[in-house]
Parts: C-alpha cells; sequence; structure tokens
C-alpha cells in the first residue's frame, strides 16, 4: 500500500499542510517541526511526488544526462562523477543512454521535459536534432553543438591533437597517422583531427588520415579495416582519438609481432581511470574528467537558478599527455 502525505502527518503529530510545507520548503517552521517531518518521512519511506511538485511551480531537483553509453569508460567514468556532485548537491539524475540512435535521444529528450526535470546535461553525438531548440529548460552541453543558446564545457580538443601529433613526432615519428570519426557531427571532438592536421604543417609533413564512420560498429569490421592498415600503410607513429582504439591496434600489433614503440609509436586519447589502471603501458591524451564533472554541474546549476542571464558559448579546460610504454 502507497505511503501518503496524510500518513506522514499522521506520524509526525503535524497537519498536512505542515508536512507540505517542510516538503516544498515553504514558510516560517521550527527546526523541530521540520526534523520531526523529516524523521517520519524516512520512517515511512515516504518519496513525495516530484511531478506533483512540478506542477506547483516548484523544482523537482531531478537532473537529466543525456549521453552514448556509459560501456566506454569515459562516459562512465563522466557520468558517475556527475551524479556524485549533483546528489551532493540535492539533485537526483535520470541516466538516458542515447546509444547512438537519433529517435531514442528525441525521445529521451522529450520525456525529460515533460517531467519536468530542472536541466540536462547532453552529451551524445546524434544528428539532426531540433527539440533541442525548442525544449524550454536549462541545457548544457558536452562537447557537442546543439543550438546557439546552450553552451559548450569540454577539453581542448585542438590542443589535444596537437599535443598528441607533436609528441609522437618529438619521439622520432615521421609518417604520423590518426584514426578518427567520420566527423560529420559537427562536435568539437573535430578539432582533434585540426590539431593534428596543423601540426604536421609545421613540420611539412604528410596527412595520414583514416575516418571511421562510427565507433559503434562491428567490432569484427573495425579490427579487420584496422588491420588492414596496419599491414598496409607506411606510418611509424598513429594517434588514435580514443583509448579504446588505441588499445585494439596495440593487441593487433601484439599479434602480428609489429613491435611498440619501436615499429610504431601509439598515443591515445581520454586517460580515464580505468585505463591508467588496466592499460598503463599506453601513452595517452588526458582529459581532467572531475574538472569537466564540476563545471558542468556548476554551470547548469547556474543556468537554473538564473534563467535569464547569459553565458558563455563556450568552456575549454586543457588537456595533458601522459607518458607511457607506447611512444
Amino acid at each position: 500500500m502507497a505511503i501518503k502525505l496524510t500518513d506522514v502527518a499522521k506520524k509526525a503529530g503535524v497537519s498536512p499542510t505542515t508536512v507540505s510545507r517542510v516538503i516544498n520548503n515553504y514558510g516560517s517552521l521550527s527546526q523541530k517541526t521540520i526534523d520531526k517531518v523529516h524523521a517520519a518521512m524516512k520512517e515511512l519511506n515516504y518519496q513525495p511526488n516530484s511531478l506533483a511538485r512540478s506542477l506547483q511551480g516548484k523544482n523537482t531537483q531531478l537532473i537529466g544526462l543525456i549521453f552514448p553509453t556509459v560501456a566506454n569508460p569515459f562516459f562512465g567514468e563522466l557520468v558517475e562523477k556527475l551524479e556524485t556532485k549533483f546528489f551532493k548537491r540535492g539533485y537526483k539524475s535520470i541516466l538516458c543512454d542515447s546509444a547512438n540512435n537519433k529517435e531514442k535521444e528525441q525521445a529521451y529528450l522529450n520525456m525529460l521535459a515533460a517531467n519536468k526535470v530542472d536541466g540536462i546535461i547532453a552529451g551524445a553525438h546524434n544528428l539532426g536534432i531540433k527539440e533541442y531548440e525548442q525544449v524550454n529548460l536549462p541545457i548544457v552541453s558536452f562537447d557537442r553543438a546543439l543550438a546557439d543558446s546552450i553552451p559548450i564545457i569540454g577539453g581542448d580538443n585542438y590542443q589535444g591533437g596537437y599535443m598528441a601529433t607533436e609528441y609522437l613526432f618529438s619521439q622520432g615519428a615521421k609518417k604520423i597517422g590518426i584514426i578518427t570519426g567520420s566527423n560529420a557531427s559537427g562536435s568539437p571532438t573535430n578539432d582533434r583531427l585540426h590539431g593534428y592536421i596543423d601540426f604536421l604543417k609545421t613540420q611539412k609533413l604528410t596527412e595520414h588520415v583514416y575516418r571511421f564512420e562510427s565507433f559503434e560498429h562491428s567490432l569484427a569490421l573495425k579490427t579487420m579495416r584496422i588491420k588492414r592498415i596496419l599491414e598496409e600503410e607506411d606510418i611509424d607513429g598513429l594517434f588514435c582519438t580514443d583509448d579504446l582504439t588505441a588499445i585494439l591496434v596495440y593487441n593487433l600489433c601484439q599479434d602480428m609481432q609489429r613491435k611498440i614503440p619501436e615499429d610504431l609509436k601509439l598515443v591515445g586519447y581520454d586517460g580515464t581511470r580505468f585505463v591508467q589502471n588496466y592499460f598503463p603501458k599506453l601513452t595517452t591524451i588526458v582529459q581532467p574528467i572531475d574538472e569537466l564533472a564540476e563545471l558542468l554541474v556548476e554551470l547548469l546549476i547556474q543556468r537554473i537558478t538564473y534563467p535569464d542571464k547569459q553565458w558563455e558559448p563556450a568552456y575549454k579546460l586543457p588537456v595533458k599527455v601522459l607518458q607511457g610504454q607506447t611512444t
């Protein structure tokens, strides 16, 4: 049987109106009364109706998080930190896994808007979702251009691409390739490729760009294509724009008896705690995940608190090289 507000009032020895005022933080109440109501709610495991509160013009204390997949160590770690930081500030999170599916992301966005969440952090990379321009909610984007009115937070992708290529060059690589996505999304992550290209220009080196349409397609097909690149392409350095692809390259080189770093120098990107713990030999570009999460949380709460204030269009945090044994 569902616990009702009147049950809490009876347990606490106060009126239902007093319980409602405690829940909604409204009016002047003694700390003793507030504590009695909270104790009764805890004992009865009473959960206030967030939707009902939103219909009364109150905040729901709910945040929507839209990301491609938490199976990826980078997104998994970022979402974990976001959820923890929001919870410490009194917010609960609703995680929506978009799975690189435009229709799924649209459905989740509409669901979050209908349920009156207080704000949204979006970090998926699906194309052509016009609803972001129409939803009347505070939104902050992670590494993705959603709409002119939505600020973007991310690591400095251009700096990361430039540094990765520069580091490979400093270690003796001259024929440097890059494995990247299709770059069709207009995402700031495309700047990793731009940084790679611009460094090569400074040294008058030739580009070797290998674009993969999606990093979510069949692992078998991806493995076959990378193997073909390693067999047929004349490169002595390789920059992968994510760590999982770099680890796949490393494992293939082991199978092919191609020595790293003697035959091929390798750099990844993201530098998650998972990769640093379980594959510490990888040289990678480390994103400041904790600082990114803190800035995403702080900016969204500021947007919730001050809905009419104008914000900078983009915020970039510096990245760094973590030297391993693959260079």
